[in-house]
């Protein structure tokens, strides 16, 4: 089947935050909205198919999750990860952020440590901050151009820390983990016994010759680690708020059930579950066809930077549909990059600052639209630097 990825759809007045949210946020709606991280595609049809169905019974009472859904979630694990899994360990949550906040408030104390690795998705910090923890950061090293992990500072602050947020793949800088960096991660937390909450929510949008590996699956992690997934990303369902957190330990998962259970965040909404069920069980076409295309807009992403003189250099992505764009040598500082980007560029992006102090200098940049938007929005980015 031929899936469509170049129709572009005007998103305003549909309650969408990338699009609706533009004046409150940015101070102008006269941008290309390339910023938070959905996606501007429609979904695939199979998945608004089975919503279609969905709608045409006509109660929409509480909802009760059946067999063939704990099956998608399952094969899917199994088939993308090569990890095998049981339905006993599955809790379904809204959304990941929720669940780790969640987490945070079940398996820590006001006053603890948790530790994060900045430049990092910005919610991680306000599940520290707002849930009134210390953070604790072990800052990645660009290297090149790629990322790396400082292994020997992590061995010293993890002496003192009770978590560990992991970002794999990693949001904003693109990094896939290796297995020798996912096995150093592990046998440090085990050996300091600290909690890792794995999120893994861009498990699914690895490019060609990358390969996710699920953290818990590895050694004995699974003993302490938390595993968020969800199709919200893949497949642009963030809208509809479902996801499976995969726990592997009982004693871990039966308390962390419990908070879940007495909030009643188990719930769910009615088509969150029928998308879910359909995404993983319909969908891999459509997400292999995605995966083509996202590759094809970041190749012309690299490209086009990497042949002008802006001094604007891309952190290739092995992952994700966000690309991290390094402003440095342009000797601007990051009110004027996003004074420039705004006024001139007309593009709306995410300043780097946003996920912490090492993203000084960068901005975040989503590629997940048609490519004649990415064409216009990089042909603007360029006039306003060159």
């Amino acid at each position: 089947m031929q899936y469509d990825f170049d129709t572009v759809y005007n998103r305003t007045g549909t309650g969408c935050y990338k699009a609706d949210a533009l004046d409150m946020l940015f101070g102008t709606r006269d941008v290309l909205s390339l910023w938070v991280a959905d996606m501007d595609f429609g979904i695939a049809p199979e998945i608004l198919q089975a919503m279609q169905e969905r709608l045409t019974h006509p109660i929409f009472g509480y909802n009760y999750r059946l067999q063939p859904y704990y099956e998608a979630i399952i094969n899917w694990v199994d088939r993308r990860y090569g990890w095998q899994i049981d339905k006993d360990w599955i809790v379904n949550v809204p959304g990941v952020v929720t669940a780790i906040n969640a987490a945070i408030l079940v398996f820590t104390n006001p006053g603890d440590k948790i530790l994060i690795q900045p430049p990092v998705y910005e919610q991680f910090y306000e599940a520290v901050h707002n849930n009134k923890r210390c953070l604790v950061t072990n800052p990645l090293k660009l290297k090149g151009q790629q990322y790396e992990i400082d292994f020997a500072d992590l061995d010293q602050k993890l002496k003192d820390v009770k978590m560990f947020i992991l970002c794999s793949p990693h949001n904003p800088v693109g990094r896939v983990w290796t297995r020798d960096e996912l096995l150093q991660i592990g046998r440090l937390c085990k050996k300091h016994g600290v909690l890792v909450i794995a999120d893994e929510i861009h498990a699914d949008l690895v490019f060609q010759g990358q390969v996710h590996l699920p953290f818990a699956a590895l050694e004995d992690f699974a003993e302490f680690t938390i595993a968020c997934y969800s199709p919200s990303k893949s497949f642009n369902l963030a809208g509809l708020c479902n996801s499976a957190i995969v726990i592997p330990g009982e004693s871990i998962r039966s308390t962390y059930r419990e908070f879940i259970f007495n909030l009643h965040l188990y719930l769910g909404n009615t088509l969150g579950i029928t998308a879910l069920q359909a995404a993983y069980s319909k969908g891999e076409a459509w997400l292999e066809a995605l995966m083509a295309y996202l590759n094809r807009n970041r190749t012309y992403l690299m490209d086009i930077f990497k042949s002008n003189k802006t001094g604007i250099i891309v952190i290739p992505p092995q992952a994700t549909f966000l690309v991290w764009l390094d402003f440095r040598q342009t000797g601007l500082a990051d009110e004027i990059i996003k004074h420039k980007l705004l006024y001139e560029a007309k593009v709306a992006l995410n300043s780097g600052i946003q996920y912490g102090d090492e993203g000084r200098g960068f901005v975040r940049f989503n590629f997940a639209s048609p490519l004649s938007v990415i064409k216009q929005a990089c042909e603007q980015i360029n006039r306003a630097f060159s």
